[in-house]
């Protein structure tokens, strides 16, 4: 993760921000512990001694995306394709990401279709491009553009089509609390935005698989 602080100044919505400096890992587990006592539990009892040190290490993972090049994930384009042009869809590619307003998870399935022009790049690099902004802290819009954003300045595709539904746990578990009610974002560029029919044809391909 040496490259958060880096990646944290480029996110969406962060363009602006000031360098910083990122805490000690002993800092970062201080932390946890003071959260622990302000929610009202004793951080010395024997089931949450090893917490801090835990929440510290799962949060290496959960926000790894942070220190992950997206463009390096579609570094590789593959030219010989025999001449396709058409439509390439991967959908229901499965995701987790933590809210940046309440850092409270959101998990749902990306759809991600493009028309290639100047190649195309693997499948499973697809799904990882997801799992670079999911691992980071987001809201569900940015992430949605972030995708496509990607895909359109590294592809130079003829249109890049992005679809992200997910269930929120802070709008689930606190708040209204509506568990189950799903948000759903879309993103075009090319051709997908210039032309209607190709947005239907690929909503119909996402939820019916035939167009």
């Amino acid at each position: 993760m040496d490259g958060v602080v880096k990646s944290l100044r480029s996110n969406s919505n962060q363009d602006q921000a000031a360098p910083v400096s990122r805490p000690t890992r002993e800092q970062a587990e201080e932390a946890v512990r003071t959260l622990l006592g302000w929610a009202g539990d004793d951080p010395r009892r024997e089931g949450l001694v090893e917490t801090p040190r835990r929440v510290v290490k799962a949060f290496e993972e959960l926000f790894s995306g942070y220190g992950q090049d997206p463009g390096e994930v579609l570094d590789k384009v593959f030219s010989e394709v025999q001449g396709y042009g058409d439509i390439v869809l991967v959908r229901d590619i499965p995701f987790h990401s933590h809210c940046e307003h309440h850092m409270v998870p959101f998990f749902g399935k990306a759809h991600i279709a493009y028309y290639p022009s100047e190649g195309v790049v693997g499948l499973s690099k697809l799904a990882r491009l997801v799992d670079v902004y999911a691992k980071r802290l987001q809201t569900q819009e940015a992430f949605t553009a972030q995708i496509a954003d990607t895909l359109d300045e590294e592809l130079k595709p003829r249109g890049v089509a992005v679809m992200l539904e997910a269930e929120h746990l802070c709008m689930s578990m606190r708040g209204v609390q509506k568990p189950g009610a799903l948000t759903l974002t879309t993103q075009f560029t090319g051709v997908f935005k210039e032309d209607p029919a190709e947005q239907v044809r690929f909503l119909t391909l996402v939820r019916h698989g035939v167009a």
